[in-house]
């Protein structure tokens, strides 16, 4: 028998398993690149190039077209490149189209909590934050259908998603929804959403630094109809001076044009991105393969006694940023900051192995695992990772009760 604290198991060990992941990656961001990925998908961009030649800025209308194709955004929508990833995509609209009405934020992870902290500390919103911990959602019932709504869809650091669209039914106020995690991984309802964020290096594995805007009907006529009044940040603005000196929708910047200076780089791999969603069988094919990474994952935690997801409801479990805690009973009687170690020890073997990298839980999230589910990840590769985890599991945890 193990004692530490009063707490006993029987020792055990596993040998190291035979096979490893072919692609050890399965961090939640920069997610892992598309199967076949080489440095030389990037060979036709257009470095060295003005952001505003008619080559680049048609590269950039390029991707957002196809964009737009893969996930049916409706042709009434405009979507457009911000700087700063998904977090510059999210403050723009933020800053820009928040303050005429109440405002509702929907906070079960960090980024949710951002986005709160940002309305109240730094927009000072007339605003109500309906929060709830780790593993669960608030109650949606809550929801004020006049009031403008902030949310995410998936919880990339909880791994908690709303179920579905119903809470959106009915609803008046603007719908801004930060989508990353979420977008060619999870059908969105985009009838229903004003506002949806999202970033290249998130569910398509692109590189990092840009996001992606997509707006509604109704969020441009809140742009060109309501002025804040609030100084706005150059790189966040989405207005410009209209007639008799009136604050309208900037359509150079809304309409695709390249006015902040972007990285080709960037932008090639993007579209080597998309064009390998296409040949995938576009949304649909994507979603399938995603579903299809997270089955093989849940079947292993339904039968695996020592670990458990943190969304505590199915229907809410995140198919791709999938968060897992300790749940075995020697684990759970030792402080957080033991867990965290354990997991951090896990993290580091595997890594040392070579056959899954990043895996470690965000650090405000309980203590486990996370481990990306994606369409760009293959389905073997977690088959191959899953022996690995016991492996370290069973290795970390005598290091880390016998220092405890």
């Amino acid at each position: 028998m193990y004692c530490i604290s009063g707490a006993c198991m029987s020792t055990f060990s596993t040998s190291k398993p035979a096979r490893a992941p072919e692609r050890p990656w399965f961090s939640s961001g920069p997610t892992s690149k598309r199967p076949g990925w080489s440095v030389q998908a990037l060979t036709g961009a257009p470095v060295g190039r003005s952001n505003r030649s008619k080559v680049t800025v048609g590269r950039l209308n390029q991707a957002i077209e196809l964009t737009r194709s893969i996930l049916q955004i409706p042709a009434e929508y405009q979507v457009l490149v911000m700087p700063a990833s998904d977090t510059g995509a999210f403050e723009a609209a933020m800053w820009n189209l928040l303050g005429q009405r109440k405002v509702q934020l929907l906070a079960f992870e960090s980024f949710g909590q951002l986005w709160a902290d940002d309305a109240v500390s730094h927009l000072k919103l007339d605003c109500e934050v309906l929060s709830a911990p780790y593993g669960q959602l608030p109650d949606l019932s809550k929801i004020d259908a006049q009031a403008d709504l902030v949310f995410p869809w998936n919880g990339t650091t909880s791994g908690v998603r709303v179920p579905n669209s119903d809470f959106l039914d009915g609803h008046q106020g603007l719908v801004l929804c930060d989508a990353t995690s979420a977008a060619f991984c999870m059908e969105l309802p985009w009838q229903k959403l004003d506002v949806a964020t999202f970033s290249f290096q998130k569910a398509l594995g692109g590189e990092a630094g840009f996001g992606v805007l997509v707006l509604s009907p109704k969020a441009l006529e809140r742009l060109n109809t309501w002025d804040s009044g609030r100084p706005i940040p150059k790189v966040l603005r989405l207005k410009a001076k209209g007639p008799n000196n009136t604050q309208m929708a900037d359509m150079k910047i809304i309409g695709g044009d390249a006015i902040n200076t972007y990285s080709f780089l960037v932008i090639e791999d993007y579209l080597d991105a998309l064009r390998w969603a296409s040949l995938e069988g576009g949304l649909e094919g994507l979603i399938n393969r995603c579903n299809h990474n997270f089955n093989v994952l849940r079947e292993w935690v339904e039968t695996t006694a020592w670990i458990d997801f943190v969304a505590e409801v199915p229907e809410t479990r995140s198919t791709t940023s999938v968060c897992l805690k300790f749940v075995d009973p020697t684990v759970g009687a030792q402080p957080a900051e033991v867990q965290a170690k354990l997991a951090a020890k896990m993290a580091s073997l595997l890594e040392i192995e070579g056959v899954a990298f990043d895996i470690n839980g965000y650090r405000a999230a309980p203590p486990g695992l996370r481990i990306w589910c994606g369409c760009t990840v293959e389905a073997d590769d977690i088959d191959s990772l899953l022996p690995w985890l016991e492996w370290a599991y069973a290795e970390a945890l005598q290091s880390v009760l016998a220092s405890a």
